[in-house]
């Protein structure tokens, strides 16, 4: 009996895994995908938006980041919340009360309106992003977490290679009702979320126990192998809310993703403006099919990466040579005029960066759990966001007084190289993959 069970466990294990990354992962992606589409389509707009309104580039660098400052505010309670009242209903709110404000700040007539319509966004959309990091600790277990990261989040790659044509073809072909074309462009593409907020309230399972796609089996299977996990974590790392938000190891790697976040914003908020840049011929519906390529480039490394971390279960040397590559293509920008020059180094980048995001996340829930893991993963999350801000204005800045900004983008490489640093430091707070061996363990057991 014992060696059938042995033996039944790996193809138990595989066609529940197979279910959930069938069933789960496309239509989180794809709320992901309108999440990635309403937080960076200001990076498009600002290509017609900026002279209209007569908008600077500091000015733009602090429009950008005002997302931020209400994203922090929030962005704990909601995703206790969400543990508190289930996936279901919180994320469903999100997603309408996000869709709604994202196609309000197309009736912005000035640049205090746009900042705080953005204010109000980062309202809205706190605890979306690390609501679903947490979502998936629920369904998925530790060995298969940076690839089922990594699978949600090709919705980011995949956005921008849609969302950056689609963008710019709406600035150069939408002016309805006399409207500018960068109004229509926000207030279209908040719809989508709306429409998918209501469709998450009937078609989102809280609990696998909820899910009746699963066989009784699979359940059970899958709720043993969770709870082993959770008691093993519980008996190393017991925290309790409070005792996560003053963690050193959380404030560690929420400093990683702070200097991280601020180059990745910095990417997505100027890229457009960056290609602008590099011909005065290019319309708007050209730069966003050269946009689209360094996120083709991204999706595929992302991909490999995750896939090598899980394979190999080694986290931190993927997340910190993924940065330190992206971080020297970042570097050299501003040393070359030539498009197809610049365009291969900005795909580097974006490689470089979209590869750091699933290694990376498996980290947190290594040693957190329950509410804990709620709390922690917001904390993480919405103060690096703070990135966001810092990057982008900073940039802006940058730019302003150099009237480069591949110049100031070389600048802000820094922030990769110090993400890159802390990454390899991890093993001072002693808790880098600290599950290595035993996962290995009971991956070999299982292929047995």
């Amino acid at each position: 009996m014992t060696n059938t069970a042995a033996l039944a466990r790996p193809a138990i294990e595989k066609q529940t895994i197979r279910k959930l990354q069938l069933r789960l992962i496309p239509f989180l992606l794809t709320l992901f995908m309108f999440n990635v589409l309403d937080r960076n389509n200001i990076g498009f707009a600002a290509l017609t938006m900026n002279s209209e309104l007569g908008i600077s580039s500091s000015q733009y660098g602090l429009l950008a980041g005002m997302f931020f400052f209400g994203y922090f505010t929030f962005e704990i309670p909601s995703n206790l919340l969400l543990h508190k009242l289930g996936a279901r209903i919180w994320i469903a709110r999100i997603l309408i009360t996000w869709g709604l404000v994202a196609s309000l700040t197309g009736f912005a007539h000035n640049l205090t309106q746009l900042d705080i319509a953005r204010f109000m966004l980062g309202v809205a959309e706190a605890g979306f992003f690390p609501g679903i990091v947490l979502y998936l600790t629920y369904w998925f277990p530790e060995r298969e977490r940076a690839r089922t990261v990594a699978m949600f989040m090709t919705g980011l790659p995949i956005m921008l290679m849609i969302g950056a044509p689609l963008s710019g073809w709406v600035l150069d072909n939408v002016h309805w009702m006399g409207l500018s074309s960068w109004r229509w462009l926000l207030m279209l593409e908040g719809i989508p979320a709306f429409t998918c907020g209501i469709l998450t309230y009937f078609v989102l399972p809280d609990y696998p126990e909820k899910a009746k796609f699963l066989t009784a089996e699979e359940k059970e299977w899958l709720h043993a192998e969770l709870e082993r996990e959770r008691k093993e974590k519980q008996a190393k790392h017991q925290m309790t809310v409070l005792q996560t938000l003053f963690s050193p190891r959380v404030w560690y790697l929420t400093a990683i993703y702070f200097a991280f976040l601020c180059d990745y914003y910095c990417i997505n908020f100027w890229m457009p403006l960056e290609v602008k840049s590099l011909s005065s011929h290019y319309s708007n519906t050209t730069i966003g099919f050269l946009v689209m390529i360094p996120n083709v480039l991204g999706l595929v490394a992302m991909v490999l990466v995750s896939y090598s971390s899980d394979r190999l279960l080694e986290r931190r040397w993927h997340a910190a040579g993924a940065v330190i590559v992206g971080g020297i293509a970042m570097t050299l920008l501003p040393t070359t005029n030539n498009p197809i020059l610049s365009i291969l180094l900005l795909s580097v980048v974006t490689m470089g960066i979209y590869s750091f995001f699933g290694p990376f996340w498996t980290l947190p829930p290594e040693f957190l759990t329950g509410a804990a893991a709620a709390s922690g993963i917001a904390l993480v999350n919405s103060v690096a966001n703070f990135g966001g801000f810092v990057g982008p204005y900073t940039l802006g800045i940058i730019t302003q007084k150099t009237g480069s900004v591949a110049y100031g983008m070389a600048i802000m490489s820094v922030a990769l190289f110090l993400t890159a640093a802390l990454v390899l430091l991890l093993p001072v707070l002693g808790f880098t993959q600290p599950r290595q061996k035993e996962l290995q363990t009971e991956q070999l057991s299982a292929e047995r």
